[in-house]
């Protein structure tokens, strides 16, 4: 065993724990033999009771978890890479993906169907700009509100009558072992894109950590990295990780990489979407590439008018 201790930071809930106990698993499975020791760090978003939006977007729940790398309080630190911004610290690595999860969304509702089975203006709960929007695309007779909280507290608020459905992510779901949930509800790909990176782990660790990047990357998932490169490449290039609906899907079949990527208004309307096809040591060319096309098909314009009731209002929006 190596006489150095690998700090692992994580976020304090039930998820977080979770999908970090399985990076520490997966680490034991691969052979690495290093003392582990798992260190829980509170972030902006696990404190605050108020929306995405106004505690400041994407970076929420990872900037606390970056500090603690640069100043050395841990060595690893484990997030939900769809939380993470596309762009890190100079010192800073994303040095791995374990393989990806279940990347689609789910509608928990109490009709117990699909969208087909909402009633017209049913309340639908949801924290995401995405989910929102492309939930408005195909129904636009709902009415959608915003939720906070965990996994367990969305669920209660649903089964108390707060909400008619929510919507959630498959992979969370899965991680806590509600597995019915997702195979009675998930929402087909095409129908709900997800958030570029959902249903991946980052390992991100400093940059000139060479034990710990070859430890990470025991655990990686070549395919994984590609998908999520190309799909963070998108949120990237756009500039929008907080002021627009943004949905990317990339996948990996053979030598072929494939990027589906979208972008809304925030009602739904317009939608405007692309796909690409390239290879996996093209990703990050691949989702740049992506974003310009969906530049050129009026998001250029969504991006605009974001920017100017951005400027007016002081305020940020939640991809």
């Amino acid at each position: 065993m190596s006489a150095r201790r690998l700090r692992v930071g994580t976020r304090g809930s039930a998820l977080a724990l979770a999908q970090t106990r399985q990076v520490v698993a997966a680490l034991r499975a691969a052979g690495v033999d290093v003392a582990v020791e798992e260190v829980v760090i509170r972030t902006t978003g696990d404190r605050s009771a108020a929306s995405l939006r106004q505690i400041g977007g994407q970076g929420a729940f990872t900037r606390e978890l970056e500090a603690a790398l640069m100043d050395g309080r841990i060595d690893v630190a484990v997030h939900s890479l769809k939380d993470l911004p596309s762009t890190l610290p100079d010192s800073l690595v994303l040095a791995a993906t374990p393989p990806r999860a279940d990347p689609r969304d789910v509608l928990v509702s109490s009709f117990g169907g699909g969208l087909a089975s909402l009633p017209a203006g049913v309340r639908v709960g949801t924290g995401s700009l995405r989910r929102r929007a492309q939930l408005l695309a195909l129904r636009p007779d709902v009415t959608v509100a915003d939720i906070r909280g965990n996994v367990d507290t969305r669920l209660r608020k649903l089964e108390e009558g707060q909400y008619d459905a929510i919507l959630l992510a498959a992979a969370g779901l899965r991680r806590l072992g509600r597995h019915h949930l997702v195979e009675r509800h998930a929402l087909p790909l095409e129908l709900m894109l997800p958030a570029p990176a959902q249903g991946i782990l980052g390992l991100e660790c400093r940059a000139d950590d060479r034990d710990v990047i070859a430890w990470l990357r025991a655990v990686n998932d070549p395919a994984t990295f590609a998908a999520a490169t190309a799909e963070r490449a998108v949120l990237c290039r756009l500039g929008a990780g907080c002021r627009l609906p943004v949905a990317a899907y990339a996948r990996v079949t053979g030598d072929r990489l494939t990027l589906h990527a979208r972008v809304l208004g925030f009602d739904g309307s317009p939608v405007i979407e692309v796909v690409l096809n390239g290879v996996p040591e093209e990703a990050e060319t691949l989702g740049a590439a992506a974003a310009e096309r969906l530049l050129d098909r009026r998001a250029a314009d969504l991006l605009a008018g974001q920017a100017a009731s951005d400027s007016k209002t002081g305020g940020t929006r939640h991809a």
